[in-house]
């Protein structure tokens, strides 16, 4: 079964509000066996220049994708809700 990839591209707007979502975010990905592969600033070289890109490894699709519906996760969204902008996409290795 192939690895799946969680990529998300983040611009921080309301640092106080989105330390909450750093708070519940990790026990979501810890349950779900997400392994984080890169996190950080980043040199955009076309498109839309964020402010912070990460990509988190799981073991499968369905792995990631109960990540981010799981309870933990939903709790977690909603504390970042208007504290960020963010698009996050899931992908399926190709091994």
């Amino acid at each position: 079964m192939p690895k799946a990839y969680w990529i998300a591209n983040v611009t921080v707007t309301d640092p106080e509000n989105y330390a909450g979502y750093q708070d519940l975010a990790p026990a979501a990905f810890a349950a779900h066996g997400a392994r984080f592969l890169a996190r950080g600033e980043a040199e955009t070289l076309e498109g839309r220049n964020w402010q912070r890109r990460v990509v988190i490894e799981f073991d499968s699709l369905e792995a990631a994708r109960a990540c981010y519906d799981s309870a933990e996760y939903r709790a977690a969204r909603a504390r970042r809700a208007g504290a960020c902008e963010a698009d996050i996409a899931i992908i399926e290795g190709l091994g």
